[in-house]
C-alpha cells in the first residue's frame, strides 16, 4: 500500500453499522429476536405496533425492518407499505406463520427482501439480517457518496468535513446560497470565515461578479471610510485622483466585512445606511451610486455582548443578523480532523514535491487528543510541516501540538488513559468487541457507551496488524 493510501485510511472510516427495526406484539419473540441479533453486535429498536414505530422514526440510519405480518391494528404489510413510501430502498423481512405464506410470497413480488416461517432457526434468521444489511450498507454508502461528492468536488472553495455540525453549515448554506440577505458569520479565528464566505459567493448566482475582502481590523481608521465608500479626485489632502471604493468594486457581487467587530462606532451608522438605502455617496461627491450587493460579515467575538456593551451599534448588529452562520470550532468536530490533515497533506505534497510518510497510531492518536487552540488554520500549519519534516526526520507530534505550559487537567489525564486502553484492547483484537470486553472485563453495554464516548468503531482496527 503506498503512503498517500495509508493515510487515506484514516478518513474513509467506516460509519456506525445502521439500526434494526423490529416490530412484533409478542414481547417474548421481541426479546428472542433482540437478544440474537444483539448477540452478532447488531443495534435493534423494539416496537410492539407499526404505529409506534412510524410516529417519529427517521429512516437515515436504519438498515432493516423485521416485522411479524400478524398483528393487531397495523399488520405487518401495511407497515412495509408505509414504510416502503418514505424509503424504498430499505429491506423488509417479514416473520409469518403458517397461513401467512401466500401473503408473504406475495409481499415478495411487491418488494419484500426474504420471509422467515415460524418457528425459525437463529442461523435462518442471522442468514436473511447478513444478506440484507449488505445490501443496505451499499445503499446508504452510495446515498453518502453523492451528497460528499456534491459537497467536496464542487467549482471553487469546498467545506470540508462529515461530521454532523459540517454537515448542518453545508444545509444552511444551500437554503441561503442565492438569497438576497445579508450574512453574519461567527467563528472563531481559524476556523475558516473567509473561506465560507467566500463558498456562498462562487457557489451563488453572483460568482460573475467581484468578491471583495476587506480586514475592518486592518486598515487605519482615518482611511477605512475611503477604502469602503472611494473619494472624489480633492476629496481630502493627499486625494489626487478618483478612487472607486470596495462597495463599488463589489457591485453585483460579494463584500466581506471581516472583523466586524474591530470597525469604529463612527463609521458604523454610515455601514447601516448603505445596507438599508443599498447606495453609496463617494467623498467629495454628491452622487449616490445604486448598489446590487450582498454584504457578508464575519467576527470572532459576541457581537451581541458588544452591542448590550455599548460597543458595538445595536442596530447594526441587528440589520447584519438576518442569516446567523456558525462555523464550529475544530475541537467541536474531531472526526473531520483526519480528512483535513489528509486534504492538507495532500495539498503540500505536491506544493514541496515531497512524499507523504504514512502515520503511526501514536500519531493519530496526539492529533484526535489535540484541542485545537488555532482550529483549521493550526491543523493546515502542521500538516505543511509534516510535509516538510517528516520525510526527513522523525516528526514528534505530541511536542507539536503540545499545549503551551504542557500539562493536562487531571480529567484529561484520566479520559486520555481511557481511551487508550480502549484503543489498545480494540487493537490488539483487531476488533473483535467480545475480546476486547474480556481483555478488559467490561460489560457489553459499557464498552458500547465508552467507545461511543470516545468515537471508536471497531472497524477502525479490523485492519491493524
Amino acid at each position: 500500500m503506498n503512503s498517500t493510501n495509508q493515510i487515506s485510511n484514516m478518513s474513509n472510516l467506516p460509519n456506525p453499522q445502521p439500526r434494526i427495526l423490529l416490530v412484533d406484539d409478542e414481547a417474548y419473540l421481541r426479546d428472542s429476536i433482540r437478544q440474537t441479533l444483539e448477540l452478532e453486535d447488531y443495534q435493534v429498536d423494539c416496537f410492539a405496533n407499526g404505529e409506534h414505530l412510524l410516529k417519529d422514526q427517521k429512516l437515515e440510519q436504519v438498515g432493516l425492518l423485521i416485522t411479524d405480518i400478524s398483528m393487531p391494528g397495523m399488520s405487518g404489510l401495511q407497515l412495509m407499505q408505509q414504510i416502503n413510501q418514505r424509503d424504498k430502498d430499505l429491506p423488509v423481512i417479514l416473520i409469518t406463520g403458517h397461513g401467512d405464506i401466500s401473503m408473504a410470497v406475495q409481499a415478495m413480488r411487491d418488494g419484500a427482501w426474504d420471509f422467515i416461517e415460524k418457528p425459525f432457526s437463529n442461523d435462518r434468521l442471522l442468514d436473511a439480517v447478513k444478506r440484507a444489511m449488505q445490501k443496505r450498507q451499499l445503499v446508504l454508502e452510495n446515498r453518502q457518496l453523492k451528497v460528499d461528492i456534491e459537497a467536496h468536488t464542487a467549482p471553487g472553495p469546498r467545506i470540508l468535513g462529515n461530521s454532523e455540525p459540517m454537515r448542518q453549515l453545508r444545509q444552511i448554506l444551500k437554503r441561503v446560497i442565492n438569497a438576497p440577505a445579508d450574512i453574519l458569520i461567527e467563528g472563531e479565528t481559524g476556523t475558516g470565515k473567509e473561506l465560507v464566505s467566500r463558498y456562498l459567493h462562487e457557489h451563488s448566482n453572483r460568482q460573475q461578479h467581484n468578491f471583495v475582502a476587506i480586514n475592518c481590523g486592518a486598515i487605519p481608521e482615518n482611511l477605512i471610510e475611503s477604502e469602503l465608500f472611494g473619494h472624489e479626485a480633492g476629496a481630502f489632502t493627499g486625494a489626487g485622483k478618483k478612487r472607486v471604493g470596495k462597495f463599488e468594486h463589489a457591485n453585483g457581487g460579494t463584500l466581506f466585512l471581516d472583523e466586524i467587530e474591530s470597525m469604529p462606532i463612527s463609521l458604523q451608522v454610515k455601514i447601516l445606511r448603505v445596507l438599508e438605502d443599498r447606495k453609496v455617496e463617494p467623498l467629495g461627491s454628491n452622487k449616490s451610486i445604486s448598489l446590487d450587493i450582498r454584504i457578508v460579515a464575519a467576527t470572532k467575538t459576541d457581537l451581541k455582548a458588544l452591542s448590550d456593551q455599548g460597543s458595538f451599534r445595536s442596530d447594526l448588529y441587528y440589520r447584519l443578523n438576518l442569516v446567523n452562520v456558525h462555523i464550529p470550532p475544530l475541537r467541536q468536530r474531531s472526526e473531520d480532523i483526519a480528512l483535513l490533515f489528509q486534504h492538507f497533506t495532500l495539498i503540500a505534497s505536491a506544493r514541496y514535491q515531497s512524499e507523504i510518510v504514512p502515520l503511526s497510531i501514536e500519531q493519530r492518536q496526539a492529533l484526535l487528543k489535540h484541542q485545537w487552540p488555532g482550529n483549521v488554520r493550526e491543523l493546515r500549519n502542521l500538516a505543511e510541516r509534516y510535509i516538510l519534516m517528516g520525510s526527513h526526520t522523525p516528526f514528534d507530534f505530541s511536542a507539536a501540538v503540545s499545549s503551551p505550559n504542557g500539562l493536562s487537567s487531571l480529567s484529561d489525564q484520566v479520559e486520555q488513559f481511557e481511551r487508550s486502553l480502549l484503543e489498545q484492547a480494540l487493537e490488539s483484537s483487531k476488533g473483535n468487541l467480545k475480546q476486547a470486553m474480556e481483555v478488559l472485563d467490561l460489560p457489553r453495554k459499557t464498552l458500547y457507551d465508552k467507545m461511543k464516548k470516545h468515537q471508536l468503531n471497531k472497524e477502525m482496527f479490523k485492519s491493524a496488524e
